[in-house]
């Protein structure tokens, strides 16, 4: 398997990571699990849907910190245990959904439909935006998040999904910041998302 592409889907963006540095308030200066970029990378342009079939484009990103987790509604295990995690961790840290923007984007918009994803969403928090649309406009999205996926096919027409793992922090200038790799901890997930929901806009 090419380096690159392994990298990507265990979670592991093919930047350039630094400690947590940063000037001024900046709360990624303050996050000790997280991993921070180097330099902020833009997140390109996008127009996807979310679960209640409204438009969601990548303007909405700004004004508010938003993590953003890429999978399906149909993996078995590693997205609803991600997902799971991420949601006690935020219920631990007492965040309110206007403090951090929690988005989960589909690689798998063939069968995730707006109301699949209302109803997996459920499960979770059905606050959080869960995002389906064309899959060059997906395409484009991670490939600017350096995050990656692939269609496995199972036989008998079935087929499943790889993709990368990790949690990618997206500033309220539209900028992804850094990320949280694989494996996650809840604890350390709710003190590192609690600074950033205080730190606010």
């Amino acid at each position: 398997m090419n380096r690159l592409f392994a990298l990507l889907l265990l979670g592991l963006p093919a930047v350039l990571v630094c400690g947590c540095s940063g000037v001024g308030s900046d709360p990624m200066t303050s996050l000790e699990h997280a991993r921070a970029l180097d330099e902020p990378r833009p997140v390109a342009a996008f127009r996807l849907a979310d679960q209640h079939g409204q438009v969601f484009e990548d303007t909405q990103l700004r004004g508010t910190w938003s993590v953003l987790f890429v999978g399906f509604t149909h993996c078995p295990d590693i997205c609803p245990a991600t997902l799971s995690l991420l949601a006690s961790a935020q219920k631990r840290a007492g965040i309110a959904p206007d403090r951090l923007r929690t988005i989960f984007v589909s690689v798998d918009p063939e069968r995730d439909t707006p109301g699949h994803l209302a109803e997996y969403m459920g499960h979770f928090n059905p606050e959080w935006k869960a995002l389906t649309g064309e899959k060059a406009v997906i395409d484009r999205l991670l490939g600017s998040l350096e995050m990656a996926y692939v269609r496995v096919p199972m036989g008998n027409g079935e087929y499943t999904m790889d993709h990368s793992t990790a949690l990618a922090l997206i500033d309220p200038e539209g900028r992804m910041r850094g990320y949280f790799a694989a494996p996650l901890n809840a604890a350390e997930l709710a003190e590192d998302l609690g600074k950033i929901a205080r730190a606010g806009r």
